[in-house]
């Protein structure tokens, strides 16, 4: 099946890489295509960002500082 890059810019960094690497258009798009899916692949997933981002925000805070949580203190967050 035939790709046709219709976008000059596309073209452009196509040959660009090609020319750097001494290889085809096609081999040098090959080669960047899998590099990407391999990065994204390998991707931490946004649930794993936030799990690590709260885990961070924790380990910063003084636990001495924060009040217990209570039925008393639940209950005035919905009056």
């Amino acid at each position: 099946m035939a790709l046709y890059v219709k976008d000059s810019e596309v073209d452009a960094m196509a040959s660009r890489l090609a020319e750097i690497r001494k290889i085809s258009k096609t081999e040098a798009l090959r080669q960047a295509l899998r590099r990407e899916l391999a990065e994204q692949e390998n991707a931490p997933s946004r649930i794993d960002e936030a799990r690590t981002f709260i885990r961070a925000l924790n380990a910063g805070r003084d636990k001495s500082k924060t009040p217990p949580l209570t039925k008393d203190f639940i209950d005035s967050l919905y009056e």
